[in-house]
C-alpha cells in the first residue's frame, strides 16, 4: 500500500495507486463489498455515519467502500498535475453511477431547473441527445444547439438569456468534432454559466478538462476506456465545487437511484490500472488505420483528429496528449457498400460501444443514433454510410489485413 505522502509523478502510477484505501483485512486488491447494507456497533455510530460526509458504510445506494476507491482514483487521474486557484493540488469530487446515462441525468437535473437553458453543440452521443430532447426538455429546460467550434456563433448563442449550463462533448461521437475547451469555457465563465465536458472519448490520460479554470464538471462513461475491457457498465460525474458535489449533486444522485454496483466497480478499478498502456496502443493503432483508410481507393473520407485533413486537427493537437483510438469513415457506394464492408469483417467485432481491447465496428445511423431524426443527424455529419471504428490493441498488421479483405 503506497503512502499518501508519496508524490506520484506519472499517470500510470496514479492509475495503479491513486485513490486506494487500506483494507482492514490487508487485501492487496480492493475487495468486492457485496453488501446492500452495513451494520452499526451502536446507535450513536449509526447517527455519526448519517451525519458525516463519508456515506460508504450505511447503505450501498448511498455509497460503498469500493465506490469510494474508484471515485478517488478517477478524481486523481483527472486532477493529476493540476494546481487549483489556491496554489495547491486540485481537489475534485467524483460520484460513481450505474451507467453513463445515470451520471448524465444527475448532471443535468442537479444543475438546472425549469426555465433554465442548456447550450450544447451538434454531433453528441445519441443517448445524450435523446436524454436532452426527450427527457430534460420535458422538465421545461430548453436545449439550444449551436456550432460551438465557431467562436462567432458560440458568442452569439451565449447571448441567449437564461442559459445555466454549457455542455461540451470533445471529441464528439461519432464525427470526432472537437470543441476548444479553453475558449468556450472562458466565454461561458464571463457570462456566469456552468460548463461540463464529456471526456469519454479521450480519457483522463489524453485530456484533462479541469486544466481550464472555467470547467466545472467532467463526465465519463466508465464503460468505455476507463474500464477498457467491455466487462461492466458505469458512469462518473466529477465536480470542482466540492461542497456542491457533496450536497445537491450527491442528493440528486442517490434520490434518482443511479448508484453503481460493487462487482462492476471492482472491474472498473482493475481496468483503470492499465489505462496508460492501453491508450498508447489504441492511439498508435488508430493513427496507422486512419492513414491507411485515407489512402484507400474504396474510402470516401476519414474522420480522425490525428489527420491534418480533419477540420479540428489543430484543436485536438492543442488540448489532447494524443489523438485517441476512435475514428469514423465512409465507404464509397453509400449504405450498401457500408453494409457489405461490415458483413465481410473476419477479425474486427461488429458491436456498439467503444474503448475495449478488441476493435469494434458499428453503423451509427442504424445503431447508436437510430433515435435521432434522419435530417437532424445528417446535418451533423452522421450520414447513412458513416462507419464508426473503435480501434483495439490487436497487432496492427492483423487489423489492416482484415480491413483490406473487407474493402475489396
Amino acid at each position: 500500500m503506497s503512502s499518501k505522502d508519496f508524490k506520484m509523478k506519472g499517470s500510470s502510477t496514479v492509475a495503479v495507486h491513486g485513490g486506494n484505501e487500506p483494507d482492514p483485512m490487508y487485501s492487496h486488491i480492493t475487495p468486492i463489498y457485496a453488501s446492500s447494507t452495513f451494520y452499526f456497533d451502536t446507535a450513536e455510530q449509526g447517527m455519526e455515519r448519517f451525519a458525516g460526509e463519508d456515506k460508504t458504510q450505511i447503505y450501498t445506494r448511498l455509497g460503498n467502500p469500493g465506490f469510494k476507491v474508484a471515485e478517488q482514483k478517477i478524481a486523481a487521474l483527472e486532477a493529476h498535475g493540476i494546481t487549483g486557484q489556491d496554489g495547491n493540488p486540485l481537489q475534485l469530487k467524483a460520484l460513481l453511477h450505474a451507467s453513463g446515462q445515470a451520471a448524465m441525468s444527475t448532471l443535468f437535473l442537479s444543475t438546472c431547473k425549469p426555465g433554465d437553458k442548456i447550450l450544447t453543440h451538434f454531433s453528441l452521443y445519441g443517448g445524450t441527445q435523446e436524454l436532452l430532447t426527450k427527457v430534460v426538455e420535458e422538465h421545461q429546460i430548453e436545449i439550444i444547439v449551436a456550432d460551438l467550434r465557431n467562436p462567432e456563433l458560440a458568442a452569439k448563442a451565449m447571448e441567449t438569456p437564461g442559459i445555466r449550463l454549457v455542455h461540451i462533448e470533445t471529441p464528439a461521437n461519432p464525427t470526432l468534432s472537437c470543441v476548444d475547451i479553453s475558449l468556450i469555457s472562458e466565454m461561458a465563465k464571463q457570462k456566469g454559466y456552468l460548463v461540463s465536458v464529456d471526456n469519454t472519448f479521450a480519457s483522463p490520460y489524453l485530456q484533462q478538462p479541469f486544466k481550464y479554470p472555467g470547467v466545472d464538471f467532467v463526465f465519463h462513461s466508465t464503460t468505455k476506456y476507463l474500464n477498457g475491457h467491455g466487462s461492466a457498465i458505469g458512469g462518473v460525474l466529477l465536480g470542482r465545487d466540492l461542497e456542491f458535489m457533496k450536497t445537491k449533486v450527491w442528493k440528486w444522485h442517490v434520490l434518482l437511484g443511479g448508484n453503481a454496483n460493487p462487482f462492476d466497480c471492482y472491474l472498473l478499478i482493475q481496468g483503470m490500472k492499465t489505462l496508460e498502456l492501453r491508450m498508447d496502443r489504441h492511439c498508435s493503432n488508430a493513427m496507422v488505420v486512419a492513414e491507411y483508410l485515407e489512402k484507400h481507393p474504396q474510402v470516401e473520407k476519414v474522420m480522425f483528429t490525428g489527420l491534418p485533413s480533419h477540420p479540428d486537427h489543430a484543436i485536438a493537437k492543442k488540448q489532447m496528449k494524443n489523438f485517441g483510438g476512435m475514428l469514423s469513415f465512409e465507404v464509397k457506394g453509400g449504405i450498401e457498400a457500408g453494409v457489405r464492408f461490415i458483413n465481410r469483417l473476419q477479425l474486427c467485432t461488429r458491436a456498439v460501444s467503444l474503448g475495449t481491447l478488441d476493435t469494434l465496428v458499428s453503423h451509427p445511423a442504424s445503431m447508436s443514433h437510430v433515435g435521432v431524426p434522419k435530417a437532424e443527424r445528417e446535418s451533423y455529419g452522421i450520414t447513412d454510410g458513416l462507419i464508426r471504428m473503435s480501434v483495439g490493441i490487436e497487432n496492427i498488421e492483423d487489423i489492416l489485413t482484415d480491413l483490406e479483405q473487407a474493402l475489396q
